[in-house]
């Protein structure tokens, strides 16, 4: 392992635009080996970022940061950005309670452009900033850079056919880790680009198109015939045809791990391109740890790990989670109904739904990173007369709200929605915290919302939901379940039925989904206090079982809602209309998530920081009853 000597010494870029480029070589091993040793004890997206490191350094050495804006798509490969802007010594904090986020931030350094937790704005940034700059006579470089997986959203190709129409002045990166192109042709316009971009063949290609446009319309024609002879040996090697024809300059390919490319032909960029260019950059995913290296979706995203064996280190055996629990309860239902299909938008293992795809390959789809049209696909699947799931993160399906609405509610098609990480999600943070989805889709018509209590309504609440012949959501939260035992058998459920867990007098304790069981915690407590609460399980959040809760509502008096979801227009919203839709005006207290992002840190530090967790709710219980 390289001796750690330089990476101590860089306060910013500034110090880095001081060193050599042989420097520069051992900075990127520094940079690699804090990057493996910090992830292997907080967790974290690994691969992603071990595989930008170069570029990292090139770009930051080459281009005048933070004044030239740098945009990471998306932030999950800045953990080597973050160790070059003045975070190195809070680095042993990546994602933990309290500590610096795993994405880009801006509260956290003047480097960090903006926010990025998600894929597929970088280019759209970064077309807003080039286009403000230009009205502003702002002179700056603004530099995107976009992962592979990223540009198969449609987002990205709707900024680069702006971008492209707009001319601005806009560098895109495209970082490609697929390895799609063999080292030979990668090598070999490597080459074609630097010398194609170099100060010198750009001052005579520029003067040669001039001499040639004063020949009119003979200068023309052997103009046309000396580009079209660049732009087909440019297609034949390479996919710049497709960015051309969306008018960025094309550079590349590239390698991404050779530092003597990587700065001239930046370089270059920055000094002798006006206008959109794109740069094509092939990097290796997991680069300079070999478990990553072998098998980079596997260290993408990581908990806590040894590093000599690649291994996770060893946490107390938990209960099976969510996502496993859903992925096998899909395969057991589409065994015997050969209409069930899955879909995901590039999140098979993520979502559980890599078994099935193993199981029935010719009804699995991944549509890339593309969840609007996932769900408009999903659509024309429940049009033919399939049964569609899309398994999906709460907080990437907030891009697809339009979809969901006017795809699938408006002509009430027999979708299922799996709706992964509701509630907080830990490490993550405001990114990926999936607290909005309820406050989001309860007001759509024809939608059918279930939140399970536990795994075992989760499988029947699948059931029932696939089984429906209508829009339907399951929601449910990220991590290992409750532990209990999975009825054999699986069921539908009556729709718009809830249960009582627990008769009481004194107060009605309403729990959503996984704040069902800290409710019951929270009651046992009450009651060695002298306090009966009555706890009922609303298992639909829509339609509500309006009935249960009325009546239960008039006998104690007071009600007590519990959501892992923002407290506006959320569950305890739906409770208080229903009570009032009824004329019973009692009092009503919610408990979630105010009107502000929730930082990053362990689900139980969250659950408990809100006041949802079973202390949470005995506390509020006390002051609602002032005892």
């Amino acid at each position: 392992m390289v001796r750690k000597k330089l990476l101590a010494g860089i306060g910013s870029p500034q110090d880095l635009r001081e060193l050599a480029l042989a420097d520069l070589e051992d900075l990127a091993e520094e940079l690699r080996e804090s990057i493996i040793e910090t992830v292997a004890e907080t967790g974290g997206h690994l691969a992603p970022s071990l595989g930008v490191v170069e570029l990292t350094l090139a770009l930051h050495y080459v281009f005048d940061t933070p004044k030239d804006k740098l945009i990471w798509d998306v932030g999950h490969q800045a953990y080597a950005h973050k160790l070059l802007t003045g975070r190195l010594a809070r680095f042993h904090t990546l994602r933990q309670y309290g500590g610096i986020s795993g994405f880009p931030k801006r509260v956290e350094s003047e480097y960090d452009t903006i926010e990025t937790g998600h894929s597929s704005t970088s280019i759209s940034f970064g077309a807003g900033l080039a286009a403000a700059d230009r009205i502003r006579k702002n002179r700056r470089k603004v530099v995107a850079v976009i992962g592979d997986g990223a540009m198969t959203a449609g987002m990205a190709f709707e900024a680069l056919n702006h971008a492209g129409g707009m001319d601005e002045d806009l560098i895109v990166v495209l970082n490609d880790n697929e390895m799609s192109i063999s080292e030979n042709v990668g090598a070999l316009s490597s080459f074609m680009s630097r010398r194609m971009t170099g100060k010198t063949v750009r001052r005579l290609r520029d003067h040669v198109e001039e001499r040639l446009l004063a020949l009119s319309t003979v200068g023309e024609n052997i103009l046309a015939l000396l580009r079209k002879s660049e732009e087909c040996t440019k297609a034949f090697f390479t996919p710049g045809m497709l960015f051309e024809a969306l008018k960025f300059k094309y550079v590349g390919p590239i390698s991404g791990h050779q530092l003597e490319d990587l700065i001239p032909t930046l370089t270059n960029v920055r000094d002798h391109n006006h206008g959109p260019v794109l740069v094509h950059v092939i990097t290796t995913k997991g680069k300079g740890y070999v478990h990553a290296e072998r098998q980079p979706g596997s260290y993408h995203g990581v908990g806590s790990f040894d590093i000599a064996s690649g291994k996770p280190r060893a946490q107390p055996e938990a209960a099976p989670s969510y996502t496993k629990i859903f992925g096998q309860t899909l395969c057991r239902i589409a065994e015997t109904n050969p209409c069930i299909v899955g879909i995901t938008a590039a999140m098979p293992d993520g979502t559980g739904l890599a078994p099935f795809a193993a199981a029935f390959p010719e009804r699995f789809f991944d549509v890339g990173i593309a969840e609007q049209h996932a769900t408009t696909f999903a659509a024309g699947l429940a049009l033919a007369g399939m049964r569609p799931c899309l398994a999906v993160y709460s907080s990437f399906m907030q891009r697809a709200m339009d979809q969901l609405i006017h795809d699938v509610c408006l002509p009430n098609l027999p979708v299922t929605i799996a709706l992964d990480r509701s509630g907080v999600v830990g490490e993550d943070g405001p990114t990926h915290h999936g607290v909005f989805d309820l406050a989001c889709l309860r007001p759509v018509p024809n939608l059918t919302l279930m939140m399970p209590a536990d795994e075992n309504e989760l499988q029947h609440m699948l059931y029932t939901a696939l089984n429906l012949g209508s829009p339907a959501v399951l929601r449910y939260p990220r991590g290992a379940g409750c532990g209990v035992a999975l009825d054999a058998e699986l069921k539908a459920l009556p729709v718009g039925r809830g249960e009582l867990l627990r008769a009481g007098s004194d107060l009605l304790l309403l729990p959503a989904g996984n704040r069902v069981h800290p409710a019951l915690a929270a009651a046992d407590r009450l009651a060695r206090a002298g306090i009966q609460a009555a706890v009922i399980n609303p298992r639909f959040l829509k339609p509500l079982d309006e009935g249960l809760i009325c009546a239960w509502a008039r006998k104690t008096g007071r009600v007590l809602t519990v959501e892992d979801g923002c407290i506006a227009g959320g569950f305890g919203s739906a409770v208080m209309q229903c009570l009032q839709r009824h004329g019973l005006y009692v009092p009503v207290r919610t408990l979630g998530y105010q009107d502000a992002f929730i930082e990053q840190g362990p689900q139980a530090t969250l659950w408990r920081e809100a006041g949802i967790d079973s202390g949470g709710i005995e506390q509020s219980a006390l002051a609602f009853l002032k005892r």
